[in-house]
């Protein structure tokens, strides 16, 4: 007897056709079939009639707990909005990191996100929530050089955080190191941090010339970009996570397809700053894996994924209307997420780990004859159902099972609050 069984609705499988009036069969955590019809019995049986049963979203890039400083420098170009953030994110203590952190994993799983990579501070906080909440991360502990702590010491509590937490929550949490840019850490630290990725095995998760004011510091420091000043020092591989990625040049691009760099596309974030627009298109022409990320709250708004999806389609058709068609985009944010955080998740087959989202198509704006498209144009967080990750229900019709919304949403206005307020003493 199996676990879980989800039948009824139409399978999109993300490696093939629709299934209309499809089965996906759960057993300890995995998918053992997915197909039209089984006899197979379960302890549990959802019926997703009228629904789309999908993987679950990737969220590639984000800093979780700026969920605690969403509009708060909200308006202001990239370099006024940095030095306001940064300033508030002097105030944040463990206990503000984690009230952030349970804020946005709710609104990750009211929205059909299963996996997320993050990168921020005091992240043994957002780790011990990940592995309460049941939802999957891949986490790095970020670094700036000279902020905080010298470099050795900020090296070493990093590989600690790598090795305390890889392989935790029974697989669900696995571990990156996280420097903030080329730009904030200089040519021999990220030397250090890249031993240290290969010696642990671990991947890299890096800002990559999201503005062009890191492009011309770049040029003025080392006469070169970022791109092939990682390049230089071997650290651009399939094992990098690299963000944003939008001021670059034919030669940066051919760098990133030839060592098979994972590229994260932020859309929302991106124009809301006026950082610019990446050339998603022509990477993924030329076979780069480019996911997509909502980065923070803070500069994004939201930690919806359907929304990113939105405008990563709708904006790249202002130059090419045929570029950017939804099926690709919807790939970005399952298939491609999932390769890029290096998880056997993002397409419903037999033998892939089960997270697994069920969305609501008894809708208006979902009656067509393509969903994908109806999907991406259309779909919001609040139309998820069912949220399902390793196999386990994290929220079902709507209903979070693994944390009291109530108790999470009333935490997180309270930290907004006093956060607020020290800031305007201070900031």
């Amino acid at each position: 007897m199996a676990d879980l069984v989800i039948k009824g609705g139409i399978v999109l499988t993300m490696s093939g056709e629709p299934i209309k009036n499809g089965v996906v069969v759960v057993d300890n955590g995995l998918i053992t079939f997915v197909g039209r019809d089984t006899k197979v019995k379960a302890d549990k049986i959802i019926d997703a009639k009228g629904c789309a049963i999908m993987p679950g979203l990737v969220n590639a890039h984000t800093h979780l707990p700026m969920t605690l400083l969403r509009g708060y420098a909200d308006g202001l170009p990239y370099r006024e909005w940095t030095e306001k953030i940064r300033k508030a994110e002097m105030k944040l203590t463990p206990e503000y990191i984690k009230a952030g952190a349970r804020l946005g994993i709710l609104e990750m799983i009211k929205s059909g996100t299963t996996s997320f990579a993050d990168m921020y501070i005091h992240m043994d906080e957002v780790a011990k929530v990940v592995e309460k909440t049941g939802i999957r991360a891949a986490l790095g502990y970020g670094m700036i050089e000279g902020l905080n702590e010298d470099s050795e010491t900020k090296l070493k509590n990093r590989e600690k955080f790598v090795k305390n937490w890889n392989g935790a929550a029974n697989g669900r949490i696995t571990t990156m190191y996280a420097p903030h840019s080329a730009a904030s850490c200089s040519k021999e630290f990220l030397i250090k941090v890249k031993e240290l990725a290969k010696k642990d095995g671990a991947r890299i998760h890096i800002h990559v010339l999201e503005t062009e004011d890191e492009l011309e510091l770049m040029k003025k420091r080392y006469g070169m970009c970022s791109i092939n000043l990682l390049n230089n020092i071997d650290m651009v591989g399939s094992n990098v996570l690299a963000a944003h990625c939008i001021w670059l040049s034919d030669d940066d691009i051919e760098i990133l397809k030839n060592k098979e760099v994972n590229v994260v596309h932020c859309p929302t974030s991106n124009t809301a700053l006026g950082a610019g627009l990446a050339r998603v298109p022509e990477m993924l022409e030329i076979g780069i894996n480019v996911a997509l990320g909502t980065d923070g709250a803070a500069s994004g708004g939201s930690l919806d994924m359907w929304k990113e999806m939105r405008a990563a389609m709708l904006l790249h058709k202002l130059k090419n209307p045929r570029a950017m068609p939804a099926q690709k985009v919807l790939e970005m944010a399952t298939v491609n997420g999932a390769r890029a955080l290096g998880i056997n998740t993002g397409v419903l087959k037999a033998g892939c780990l089960a997270d697994i989202i069920i969305v609501d198509l008894r809708k208006p704006q979902f009656i067509s004859s393509n969903i994908p498209a109806a999907l991406v144009n259309g779909a919001s967080g609040c139309d998820v159902r069912t949220v399902i990750v390793d196999g386990k229900v994290l929220m079902e019709d709507h209903f979070v099972t693994v944390i009291n919304e109530t108790n999470v949403i009333d935490e997180g206005m309270d930290a907004i609050l006093r956060l607020e307020s020290e800031c305007n003493q201070s900031c």
